[in-house]
């Protein structure tokens, strides 16, 4: 588990649930643009190759919505639909435990992919439109995905 704090964050929130923490903006920016983009996977599952599999790249991380606001959240996550090149998964749950949690679980076939997606126009509205709503974020990692259903064997 990661704790990420920075102190322009840290001096802008508001009260947090008591499970929620803070994360820099970097870290803030890379969660909320890959919660902002996402359907682009059956074209990208399709395409993939074990050879891509070999390095893949997973986030888990749980986000915190500002109380009252999860479902808000979630729309906007899931409304911004566009072309994600190397976007392979990105499933979006609600946390059954915390009424303002939400759990965001990515497959990307590289890093890079995940990086470049980042500046992708339809992220940065969606970034923007989803900051307001976000009051924190829990745990949060990397994984090394080595297949699973809809993904190609390693």
């Amino acid at each position: 588990m990661n704790r990420f704090t920075g102190p322009a964050l840290a001096s802008a929130t508001r009260e947090l649930p008591d499970d929620a923490m803070p994360i820099d903006r970097r870290h803030f920016i890379a969660t909320a643009a890959c919660g902002a983009i996402a359907l682009a996977l059956p074209a990208a599952v399709a395409q993939t190759s074990s050879t891509e599999t070999a390095s893949m790249h997973g986030l888990i991380g749980r986000m915190i919505a500002t109380p009252g606001q999860r479902d808000a959240l979630i729309a906007i996550l899931l409304e911004s639909i566009g072309e994600m090149p190397g976007c392979l998964s990105y499933v979006v749950a609600r946390d059954t435990a915390n009424e303002d949690a939400i759990w965001i679980t990515e497959v990307w076939d590289s890093e890079a992919s995940h990086k470049a997606s980042l500046s992708l126009p339809a992220v940065q509205a969606a970034i923007a439109k989803a900051k307001p709503l976000i009051a924190g974020f829990g745990d949060y990692v990397q994984t090394a995905p080595v297949g699973g259903h809809g993904l190609a064997k390693t």
